[in-house]
């Protein structure tokens, strides 16, 4: 292989990785798009099947307008799931972590300075997990 052999290879390769993930972003959107009945969206999965460039650029024309919109929907409520899903499981209230620390001090694990501080942290809306 020569020099321009190599390079026309990396090129069409760029090219071809490219259109796959033109392609596969448009099938992730048809499945994302509610407005679209199944019918049509099966018509768009044959004719991407059938004629699979030109279908991409008429899709991109079509349908390009709401694909960033839908794209963006999904990011936000994928984002605020992971946030709801980590507050519910790693914060507590101030009294909750009030009890927990109250239960170390009456248990002996921890000393009063100690409790004070984790009380102090707790009022001040720094919550940590208490260790034992």
């Amino acid at each position: 292989m020569n020099f321009w052999e190599i390079i026309g290879f990396f090129f069409w390769s760029y090219i071809f990785i490219s259109y796959l993930m033109v392609l596969f972003w448009i099938i992730g959107d048809l499945f994302r798009n509610r407005n679209m009945n199944g019918w049509l969206k099966a018509v768009w999965i044959l004719c991407l099947l059938v004629v699979p460039f030109l279908t991409s650029l008429v899709y991109l024309i079509v349908c390009g307008h709401g694909m960033s919109e839908r794209q963006a929907a999904s990011v936000n409520r994928s984002i605020s799931e992971t946030e709801q899903y980590i507050r519910s499981v790693s914060s507590s209230s101030p009294v909750e972590d009030i009890v927990k620390a109250k239960s170390l001090l009456d248990a002996g694990a921890i000393n009063q300075s100690e409790f004070d501080a984790l009380k102090a942290r707790s009022i001040s809306g720094q919550h940590h997990p208490t260790a034992v």
